[in-house]
């Protein structure tokens, strides 16, 4: 499978963006170094709410950059790391990696696919009505996710 990084991103802060850098270093088990969410139990505020103690399932957020295109065409601006994401791809069908794929990025780099990400309100407080669309349904009324995994 081909594809390219178009930027990466970080934070050692809870914001709902992470500003892009010229490199990042993933650490196995762990995720992004520096980065708010790395570790090996739930970072993301809501998870650690119900219960701190739970696996961390998403070290590493990946958008593919198809979507900003997409979102564009309705009236929104969205670049890299803008939506929280830590790497940002072209060319790689993230949506439709089951859970468990082996994603490759870079020589040395391996992530595990553990799902897509779940937008939240905060998408909403980003741009307003944004979370329409990136979550929605299809014709048989299945949640569709396209923010990302």
């Amino acid at each position: 499978m081909g594809g390219t990084v178009r930027a990466v991103s970080s934070n050692g802060e809870y914001t709902f963006t992470k500003p892009n850098r010229d490199s990042v270093t993933l650490l196995a088990g762990l995720g992004v170094e520096g980065d708010v969410h790395a570790g090996t139990t739930v970072k993301h505020r809501s998870r650690v709410a119900q219960d701190p103690t739970r696996p961390n399932l998403r070290q590493v957020h990946l958008i593919h950059e198809e979507l900003f295109a997409e979102l564009l065409q309705e009236g929104f601006t969205v670049g890299p790391g803008q939506l929280g994401e830590n790497i940002t791809t072209s060319g790689i069908g993230l949506l439709g990696l089951p859970r468990g794929t082996l994603l490759h990025i870079g020589e040395e780099a391996v992530v595990e696919i553990t799902g897509l990400r779940n937008p939240c309100l905060q998408i909403d407080a980003f741009q307003d009505g944004l979370l329409k669309q990136v979550v929605g349904r299809d014709a048989e009324g299945n949640v569709v996710r396209k923010a990302g995994s």
